[in-house]
């Protein structure tokens, strides 16, 4: 994947979200002004790529405690110099989860979800902004999530439970989209 690939993939994105479809404007603006987007030593932003991980049933979401930033996030992480940012979200679900990539299994190609948001110094950068591209993807949840070295924990929340581990806006965002297709299931 070039990054064409991904402007491509922004401006074919729709959101319901009037934050979301600000993030995807900026994006767009950054991936097609910037060559080495997918670089994390890109400063003041890059981009990253994540999974939002569901169950089948769409009833829970898998979340883990990240040891650096001490919260809880949807497995993902930077690019690398990776232009193909759906595999750089399948990579990092992969090593985080710590399952089989067989039992990973993408819902969509398109995109689920655009976020900007702000990562504070940390080891290896001063403040900065993550340009994440987040893709749908579905684990059985029955499967034991061994994780990795890179959380304290992985669990699986239940919809109604996820706030309590993360509220902030994105998180809402993806979890108020995981409900509109749960409700789309059951019709």
């Amino acid at each position: 994947m070039h990054r064409q690939q991904l402007l491509d993939l922004l401006t074919r994105y729709r959101t319901d979200f009037m934050e979301e479809a600000a993030y995807v404007r900026r994006a767009v603006d950054f991936v097609a002004a910037h060559p080495d987007c997918f670089e994390r030593s890109l400063l003041p932003a890059h981009v990253t790529g994540s999974a939002w991980v569901v169950s089948p049933d769409r009833e829970r979401v898998l979340l883990l405690h990240h040891r650096k930033h001490d919260q809880w996030f949807q497995p993902g992480g930077h690019a690398d110099g990776d232009a193909d940012i759906l595999r750089v979200a399948l990579r990092e679900t992969h090593e985080e989860t710590g399952l089989e990539a067989h039992h990973i299994r993408l819902v969509s190609e398109a995109l689920f979800d655009v976020d900007i948001h702000v990562i504070d110094n940390v080891d290896y950068a001063p403040r900065h902004e993550h340009i994440d591209v987040r893709f749908l993807v579905e684990i059985d949840d029955r499967l034991p999530v061994p994780g990795n070295d890179e959380s304290h924990d992985i669990l699986w929340a239940d919809l109604i439970a996820v706030t309590r581990f993360n509220n902030n806006r994105s998180t809402w965002r993806m979890l108020e989209k995981t409900r509109r297709m749960r409700n789309a299931l059951a019709g």
